[in-house]
């Protein structure tokens, strides 16, 4: 991979991760887009921090959120933020499941498979259609509610469904606060991204080393600016109820993967 290469990988994550249009599915394109072919300690290696880069800026976005959540926490009585703290393990539960059981199927899924990106896409397009319709809501975010966002962020592993695209969706459909969604979506998320890194580091053989340590270093800066960037404008996206343009970019990026790649 060559330092422009990890540029625009570094900002496609970035963006990506958190507007709803899938950014394992991005990923796998721009690598068909630019040539890019890593060996697979490399291909960890970038994964891992352009990773880190955007649950980063995540922490930075929300900081307020998790520090009160903290203080919250640390005064060991049932409270607004132990209750919601609860709410994001319980969310955690079916992804990690699916995350343990079924990870190499699933990675076999990521290599290269632009129909099953492409199909993807459409779906997502779909969904981001249907919620955009939504009625503002006050509701807030239930036990019973945040487990259902929890088997529909399992089900978003799958390359080219937006992990925040549907979460969010699936909350405004049931009804939760458009603010509330935006916000839960991105924190439930946090939690499995730390613990998937701390997997993979244990489970890598052979070390992550790489021939040229530049391109994971500007991968890493692209994806945490463009991730704080993403990140913003997302939650004002969602409240201002413009998810439509995503669904018609899912739609339109969708098509052309599945054009290229069957025709």
């Amino acid at each position: 991979m060559n330092n422009l290469s990890a540029l625009l990988l570094g900002v496609i994550q970035g963006l990506t991760e958190f507007l709803p249009v899938s950014s394992s599915g991005h990923i796998e394109l721009g690598k068909a887009l630019f040539g890019v072919n890593l060996e697979a300690h490399e291909g960890l290696l970038f994964t891992l921090v352009v990773h880190a880069a955007t649950a980063l800026s995540t922490l930075v976005v929300f900081r307020k959120d998790i520090i009160q959540i903290l203080r919250g926490l640390l005064q060991l009585q049932l409270n607004e933020a132990s209750h919601f703290s609860l709410k994001i393990i319980l969310s955690m539960l079916p992804a990690v499941l699916v995350g343990l059981f079924l990870e190499d199927y699933i990675q076999l899924l990521f290599e290269g498979n632009l129909v099953l990106v492409g199909s993807m896409l459409l779906l997502t397009a779909l969904i981001l259609f249907f919620a955009n319709r939504i009625p503002h809501t006050q509701n807030k975010i239930s036990y019973g509610k945040a487990l259902l966002l929890g088997f529909v962020q399992a089900i978003a592993i799958l390359p080219g469904i937006s992990r925040s695209g549907a979460t969010i969706s699936s909350a405004l459909l049931l009804g939760i606060d458009r603010e509330k969604a935006a916000r839960f979506s991105f924190l439930m998320v946090l939690p499995l991204i730390f613990g998937s890194m701390a997997k993979s580091l244990l489970d890598a053989e052979g070390g992550l080393f790489t021939e040229n340590y530049l391109a994971p270093i500007i991968g890493f800066f692209a994806a945490f600016v463009f991730g704080i960037i993403a990140c913003q404008w997302m939650i004002a996206l969602v409240k201002n109820s413009q998810l439509n343009y995503f669904a018609w970019y899912c739609a339109s990026i969708g098509s052309i993967a599945l054009f290229y790649e069957l025709f």
